[in-house]
């Protein structure tokens, strides 16, 4: 038996953070049953870095395992009525519509607690659900740029450089995905359900915890570097450095012992918690100077020697074939039905008694619509009425 198993979800969210924090359920073991527009998400449609599949593209196979698909039309009265009869088995709802949208639909908090008195219900918004911001859209560089966090790495007179992934979406979705567990424990203690708000603003905020600690608590500015410097609350050196085939990765290391290692006397009476933030700079440079004049592995090879902290810098394909990566088994593939053999990351963490895996492929639109509608007691001619008429939409009944 799995952890959430016997757990229901309803998850109506979309892009990312919300169906990332849903499949985190589903991986858990959870009913994690996606409502869809008659079309499906749109993210369905839109390729991710022009990955097009067949049917379906990788970014919605990536956030969709392990959940059912049901498809219904939440502008008709019908089909609004099935999903707060849907309501009624539930123990989650998940949503990161506009703040408003869901109220417009029928299903905000008041409406649904109404119908489920302990529902668990997740609101996953941008910015807040008021204030002066609210309505504005909640996308991944948007915040990150908002959230303070560029100008602690690069250098002064450059344009500040966003994180080359979804690190705002994946924060929001790790939140709401704590969130949602902590109030069904609530739940299991007391019978109550409440309302949980996540944002995606509070959420890289905190996941700053200390940098901006450090400025808030010990008044320290963010200062930028005029050479390679990976953050500005770090001693150095610390980043990626060129050498003369590629780059290597560098931390913490003592000046006396890089002085030694790379040759360089200039380096050796240097304090590594004095220096290291008022010489900058200096050592910085001198790191980037030598590390230019050998190989990647000659340096990786020397360094990790003088027990200086160093790494190699991959790109995905290096990072796959990594050993270690291999060893943990870091990636899950599956088949597809339409998709055929799919790889992608699997699970940050690892339960020894109940371990989670891949029990569906990320399900076709409405795949599910009905198998769920008869689990709620409507016939067979009801729903080839509610399909012939628009409300719900399901996969070709070879597929379904």
């Amino acid at each position: 038996m799995k952890v959430l198993e016997g757990i229901r979800v309803l998850d109506l969210s979309i892009a990312m953070s919300g169906p990332f924090a849903a499949m985190k359920l589903a991986d858990l073991g959870a009913d994690v049953v996606k409502v869809e527009p008659l079309a499906g998400e749109w993210q369905r449609h839109a390729s991710a870095g022009g990955a097009q599949g067949n049917e379906v593209n990788a970014s919605f196979l990536s956030l969709n395992r392990n959940k059912r698909s049901i498809s219904v039309d939440l502008k008709n009265d019908e089909g609004i009525a099935a999903v707060h009869r849907l309501v009624e088995t539930a123990d989650v709802f998940l949503q990161n519509y506009r703040p408003g949208v869901a109220a417009r639909l029928g299903v905000d908090y008041e409406t649904l607690r109404a119908i489920k008195p302990d529902l668990v219900y997740v609101s996953v918004s941008g910015y807040g659900e008021t204030g002066p911001y609210a309505q504005r859209p909640g996308q991944d560089v948007l915040l990150q740029a908002m959230s303070g966090a560029l100008f602690s790495a690069g250098r002064p007179g450059e344009a500040p450089s966003p994180a080359p992934f979804f690190l705002v979406d994946a924060f929001a979705a790790y939140s709401a995905f704590e969130g949602a567990m902590a109030a069904l424990f609530h739940r299991l203690r007391t019978g109550e359900g409440q309302l949980v708000q996540v944002n995606m603003l509070d959420a890289i905020i905190a996941a700053q915890m200390q940098e901006i600690s450090v400025h808030t608590v010990g008044g320290v500015p963010q200062t930028r570097s005029e050479h390679i410097h990976a953050h500005s609350y770090i001693r150095a050196p610390y980043g990626v450095f060129p050498t003369s085939d590629g780059y290597l990765a560098l931390s913490f290391a003592e000046p006396a012992v890089l002085a030694e290692a790379l040759d360089e006397p200039r380096l050796a009476g240097l304090d590594a918690e004095r220096d290291g933030f008022t010489r900058r700079d200096l050592i910085s440079g001198l790191v980037e100077e030598h590390l230019r004049r050998g190989t990647t592995d000659h340096w990786l090879e020397k360094l990790a020697a003088a027990g200086i902290w160093c790494g190699p810098v991959y790109d995905y394909d290096a990072l796959l074939r990594d050993p270690q990566v291999e060893h943990n088994q870091s990636f899950v593939s599956y088949d597809h039905p339409t998709e055929g053999r799919v790889t992608t990351p699997g699970f940050p963490f690892r339960l020894t008694a109940t371990p989670q895996s891949v029990e569906r492929p990320a399900p076709r639109n409405g795949e599910h619509t009905r198998e769920v509608l008869r689990d709620l007691g409507f016939t067979r001619d009801d729903i080839r009425r509610l399909e012939k008429e628009g409300v719900v939409h399901a996969a070709p009944a070879g597929d379904a």
